[in-house]
Formats: C-alpha cells, sequence, structure tokens
C-alpha cells in the first residue's frame, strides 16, 4: 500500500477514538455509518459534477477533479474504518482483478 494511504488509514483509526469535539473523524463516527455515507454520496456527486466541468482540461478544472476525488477518497476510507475494513483490502481485491477481464470480472459478481 503506498505510504499516503498507509498513513491516512493509521491516522483515521487514531482519529476513530477521539473526541468528536476535537476531531472531524471522530465526529462522523460519532454520527454513524448513515451520516459517512451521506458524505460519500456528497463527495461522489462533487467529483462527477467537477469531472463534467473538466472537458475543456484546464489547469483550474482538472484540479477541482484531484480536490473532489481526494474528498472522495478520503470519505470512502472513513467508511472503511467506521466497517472495520481496510484500504489494503481494497488493493488486494484490485489486485486480485489483474489479468482478469472487466467483462469476465463483472460476470463472475452476479453468480
Amino acid at each position: 500500500m503506498s505510504d499516503v494511504l498507509t498513513e491516512l488509514a493509521a491516522i483515521l483509526e487514531q482519529r476513530k477514538k477521539a473526541s468528536g469535539s476535537d476531531s472531524y473523524v471522530a465526529s462522523l463516527h460519532e454520527k454513524g455509518l448513515n451520516k459517512i455515507l451521506e458524505k460519500v454520496g456528497e463527495e461522489a456527486t462533487e467529483t462527477i459534477l467537477a469531472a463534467k466541468d473538466c472537458i475543456d482540461q484546464s489547469e483550474k478544472n482538472q484540479q477541482a477533479v484531484i480536490g473532489e476525488t481526494a474528498d472522495l477518497w478520503f470519505h470512502t476510507m472513513v467508511m472503511l474504518s467506521h466497517l472495520d475494513l481496510t484500504p489494503q483490502q481494497v488493493l488486494d481485491e484490485l489486485e486480485k482483478r489483474f489479468n482478469m477481464s472487466g467483462l469476465a470480472e463483472k460476470a463472475s459478481r452476479q453468480n
């Protein structure tokens, strides 16, 4: 796992145990899974909208996509932490899919 993901995952685990008045991450955990999922959905929508605006490939619009994607990844990692899952588990799943056709992988999930 990348150093950034490893470090962020460790920080998220530490903040999970903090007081909600001291930590944004802890406040999300205190509000529960539904609030965390709401944030994931919000960030996914903002990422989509930023990407749609990026058709001209301007630096400003590219930076918006990068920033919104970072927010999405961050909140997705909070969700994983809340569910006692790790980014490494997601990376392991992606690695399993190497050398597999996307169509074959999708078909395997439908069975």
